[in-house]
Order: structure tokens, then sequence, then C-alpha cells
């Protein structure tokens, strides 16, 4: 069973609550003007604040099923309890054989700097990342740099690690510096390993302008032999490292952590929060992921759709919809949608059939954002098969979508589309025939001069720099995307609630003329003025 709240999520709710003052016993927010009003990017922050902390306080993450995640729901279920909601938890368990840095890596100079940790083979954005399947390992040790070439020509002259002499005078149990070039890469760390070495930070050969010579090096270590823990980086991480020196002792003492795990059957839950009022046959699911990859606390992802999700909550305390609102945050999102998957998987087709729709905000404060709103009738979407968008869900797939777009152009903010792929935990609701809807500010994309020139912030460069990094912290948000996007959401989520939502179609199997995917054909206006608002 279940225990009682954590003490540190109990403290940060009464803390953060006391905080945020009289607008918690607002109440009678049944109106979009009302709840908009109510919904503040101060609470929003306030809860972020507070997962900022659970991320920090337990090994710098909120990966599902660890102590970061675990305070995270905590006070999340607290949350919506004093919101007067009903609240309940689904436990399920995942294997988690990917992003698997259970704790934060850490590459830190002592009484100096922290260089940012990413994930292998994904972002290349980050200072340095767990190489796949090595060991782990926390030590504090002196840094050795093995005969590195920085800044290193083309072809490159490094024979960095492929030498015993690189290795002279190293003392036991020294971090390595090394650089590919001239021998094998296996030789070069097996050598490193058997002078002593207690850990190795690897980097490419460096050659600027060089395609494939200036990116981190990411290896799957598995029955490669090496014993100690490893990581890759950024060739200016290893320059920064070593400064002047290119061979021997750099003068600095740094603490190396990796955690890296495959863990299977990992235990975590969703936690499941819904009015006490409302028509149960009519369910409105607004979702956000609870959960953050391993390298950091994940503050924009999905910090921000969670906290705006609490905040809803609690400014919809004293409303009674027309129909149920079940709040949902999700686990082991990042994994592969796997929490929204148990959860459908967890109803028989009759309670699938009582969700009306799907909302769905993961990354709605992205720094360098763009209002993204999901594409609801694929007219700007790449053909989508029904494996991923039922045919069933499209027509009012394409009816929220406008709700969204008509309240954007009502407040004169631009918008534009992104893909209805699937991608996040609304994914598992449209395979199945429930329509879905929601909002994205954007991930690992860059920002184009056009969308520049309509949103602002800076071409050429990601929506999010610190997407999937160890700075997705409570510093990486834009309370301007915050604000657009937290209204936008409200505003679509009391429409749907207060309205009376025309009857789905029966989820049957789609005709062969009809696998392609394209919802284009569907005329969403009769189901939008269909809606009572």
């Amino acid at each position: 069973m279940r225990g009682p709240f954590s003490a540190a999520a109990v403290l940060a709710a009464g803390v953060l609550l006391a905080g945020a003052g009289p607008a918690l016993a607002s109440g009678g927010n049944d109106t979009s003007a009302k709840l908009r009003k109510a919904v503040s990017v101060d609470g929003i922050r306030l809860h972020q604040t507070a997962l900022n902390l659970f991320g920090e306080l337990k090994d710098g993450n909120r990966l599902a099923g660890t102590p970061g995640y675990r305070l995270s729901a905590d006070y999340v279920e607290l949350n919506a309890k004093l919101a007067g909601l009903k609240t309940s938890r689904q436990d399920f368990t995942y294997d988690l054989f990917s992003l698997a840095d259970w704790k934060k890596p850490i590459l830190d100079v002592r009484r100096g700097k922290s260089y940012i940790p990413g994930i292998a083979g994904s972002i290349p954005g980050g200072d340095f990342g767990s190489m796949v399947n090595t060991v782990s390992g926390d030590l504090t040790a002196p840094v050795w740099a093995a005969d590195l070439v920085i800044p290193s020509p083309a072809p490159n002259t490094s024979t960095s690690g492929c030498e015993a002499s690189d290795f002279a005078g190293m003392p036991a149990g020294a971090i390595v510096l090394i650089q590919r070039g001239f021998c094998g890469e296996l030789t070069k760390w097996l050598n490193a390993q058997a002078a002593g070495a207690g850990a190795i930070v690897y980097i490419n050969e460096g050659n600027v302008g060089v395609p494939g010579r200036e990116d981190p090096r990411w290896f799957n270590l598995d029955g490669a032999g090496i014993t100690i823990p490893m990581t890759a980086a950024q060739v200016a991480t290893v320059a920064d490292l070593a400064g002047s020196v290119r061979q021997g002792l750099v003068g600095k003492t740094v603490r190396f952590r990796i955690d890296w795990r495959t863990n299977p059957a990992v235990p975590t839950q969703n936690v499941i929060a819904e009015t006490r009022t409302g028509d149960p046959n009519k369910v409105i699911v607004v979702g956000a992921h609870l959960d953050s990859v391993g390298t950091g606390p994940g503050i924009n992802d999905n910090g921000s759709g969670s906290a705006a999700l609490i905040e809803f909550a609690h400014e919809l305390r004293g409303v009674y919809p027309k129909n149920k609102i079940r709040f949902i945050w999700f686990s082991a999102e990042e994994s592969g949608l796997l929490g929204s998957e148990a959860y459908i998987a967890s109803l028989p087709a009759s309670e699938r059939a009582k969700i009306a729709a799907n909302l769905n905000f993961d990354m709605i404060g992205s720094p360098n954002y763009v209002n993204f709103v999901y594409d609801g009738d694929l007219s700007d979407s790449p053909p989508i098969g029904e494996d991923v968008f039922h045919p069933a869900a499209r027509p009012f797939s394409a009816t929220i979508e406008k709700l969204f777009l008509d309240y954007f152009k009502s407040q004169r903010i631009p918008t534009l589309p992104t893909d209805f792929d699937g991608r996040s935990d609304y994914g598992p609701f449209i395979a199945n025939g429930i329509p879905a809807g929601g909002l994205f500010t954007g991930a690992e994309g860059i920002k184009t001069p056009e969308q520049a020139a309509l949103f602002g912030g800076t071409a050429g460069e990601q929506y999010d720099p610190c997407y999937h990094l160890g700075c997705d912290n409570v510093f990486n948000n834009s309370n301007r995307a915050l604000d657009q996007n937290s209204d936008a959401a409200a505003h679509v989520l009391i429409t749907l609630a207060q309205s009376k939502i025309p009857d789905r179609p029966a989820v049957t199997p789609a005709p062969p003329s009809a696998r392609r995917g394209g919802a284009q054909a569907h005329d969403h206006r009769d189901l939008l003025t269909a809606i009572d608002r």
C-alpha cells in the first residue's frame, strides 16, 4: 500500500500554498474570462519551484520511479486533495532501458565550473553525457590530459591514449581526458584502464569545420571490457578542463558521477484527480507528464504542463462543471508514453467511450518559444496511419484545434501548427479513437527567422536550449509563453467542461480507402457549432 505523503512534499505544499494567498479560495471560476483571470504565472511558477526542489534534492532528476518522482507525485496529489478533487493512483511497472541515467551525471570542478549533462546519442547541446551501458561510479580525483591536440588541425595529429607514455606518472584513479585519433578507440580506453585510470572523458578529434569530427562520440560499451565509468564530452568541455595543459595533470580536481542502470520492472504511478461533479459519461481528460529524463529536474519538460494542471485544479475549486474533468499526471512518458499507454490499456471499452476529449500540455514554457497548436485536422501534417490516429478521433480533434486557434486569434496572439504525430501522451488516446488536442512551445527544433519575426526570440537556436539537459531547471522558462499558453489551455478546458459535447461515433475499423490518415476530408464546422457554449 502507498504510505502517507512525504514530509518534503507536505512542507513544500504548505510553504507554497501559504504564499499563494487568497487566490486559492476564489472559487466560482466557471467561465473562460474568470478562469483565465484566476490562473496566474506566479501560481504556476510556485509549483515549478517545488518540482525543481524535489529534483535537486533527490539525485538531480524526477525520472519515473525515482525518489524525485515520488516526491513530485506526493506533492501533486496533496494539491489535488486541497483543491477538493477525488484522487487516486495507478500503479504500473516499466523497463528502463533507455535514458537510463538513474541519477543526474556530475562533472564538477572543485571550487569551479559545473558542466551541464546531456543525453547520450540524442541532444548534443550538453557539455557531456554517459556512454551507453557504461559502468557506474562516483569519484573525486585529479584530472589527467593524455596527449591532447586542441585546437586540432585537419587531419588530426593526436595519438592521445595510444602510447604508454601518455599515462606515465599518472596518479592511480585519475580522471583521464582522451581524444580520438590515430589508433583504435577501444585501444585508447583499455590503455587508460590498464594504467589505473578511475574514469574516462572522451572527445572527438575536434577538426573545426570537418563534418563528423566535432560532435561527441557516443558508444554502447556493452561487452567492450571497460570496467571504469566513461562519458562522452564536447571538445570545448575538455579544452576548458585541460586549460593550456596537453599532457599530464591539469591542476584541477573533479567530481565525476555516473549512475547508469538498466532497470527492469521499475514501479511507478500515474496520479489521477477528478471533479466530484459533472457528467461521468462526458469526461474531459487533462493530461501532462510528471516525469523528467535522468539528466535534470525537467522544469519545462514537463514541469510547465504539470504545474499548470495544479494551478487549474486549484482555480476550479468550487466550480460544478457540466462535464467531469479528470486531471492525469502521467509517469514514464520519457521512456515511451508508458504512463498514458498503461492508463488507456487499463480501461474497458465502456470507460474509454466516456472520455469525450483529451487535452495534452507537454512543454508550454520554452524560453525561445513558438505557440504551436496540435494539428487536429491534419491539414498541416504528413499522412498519419490509423495506428497513430484512429479515424474516429479525427472530427472532434479538429474541433479542439479550432477552439485553440479561435482563442489565440481573439487575443491577437500568433500561432503555428505542429504535427499531430502521437509523440506525447495524447498518442494512446487518438490511437484508440479518443479526440485530443493541446499546446506545445517547442523542444529541440530550431527557430526559423520567420518564427522569430512572429514570436520574438532568437533564430537559429533551439526552442528550448536546455531540452533534455541538466539546465532544464526553474530558470529555463519563458513567463510570456507560460502566460499565453496557460490562458489558452484554461479557455479550452472550461469551454469543453461547460459545453454540451456531441456523442462520439462508435470506434470501428476504418475501410481500406481511409487507411492513409487523411483527416483533411473531415469538415469540423458542424461539430464546432454543436458545442453549446
